[in-house]
């Protein structure tokens, strides 16, 4: 499975690489929702926005209804969607060419994002699918993926 470039593709593309097994098509997923242009037909998966008082998630346009939805809050969404920049100069205004700065740049985090070892255990022991052995196998090897950073 791929997962869009950008802030989604360093938040999941590591976990999804080493939980799924491979396949001589991946799937590609892709992100969708307000403010996004419609997906194209190719998409697989949709990673779509929640409504934040309904919880409803987002509903695709008709030429993606093929696609599988997988609703993600909306803050979460939003920032996978809409990345803020760090800016090198204050919003205020540019700083003149001649001028260097001599802040440093807002800190990255030291470590990639991971997903909580319980809540991820919790939600696929209550998936139907994890009947399947290749999902059993990830479960049941928890703890292996945990030694290697993945949660």
């Amino acid at each position: 499975m791929t997962a869009p470039h950008g802030p989604a593709a360093e938040v999941f593309q590591r976990a999804l690489d080493a939980l799924l097994p491979a396949g001589p098509s991946p799937l590609r997923a892709v992100l969708a929702g307000p403010g996004l242009p419609a997906p194209d037909s190719g998409a697989d998966i949709l990673l779509v926005p929640t409504h934040p008082r309904t919880g409803e998630a987002w509903a695709p346009p008709a030429q993606a209804s093929h696609a599988y939805p997988v609703p993600l809050p909306v803050g979460v969404w939003r920032w996978l969607a809409f990345p803020e920049p760090h800016l090198p100069v204050p919003a205020s205004g540019g700083m003149p060419d001649s001028v260097l700065r001599d802040d440093p740049p807002a800190p990255r985090a030291r470590y990639p994002f991971r997903a909580d070892e319980g809540v991820f255990r919790h939600t696929l022991a209550r998936l139907p699918a994890v009947r399947y052995p290749w999902l059993r196998e990830i479960l049941e090897n928890l703890d292996r993926y945990v030694c290697a950073g993945l949660f």
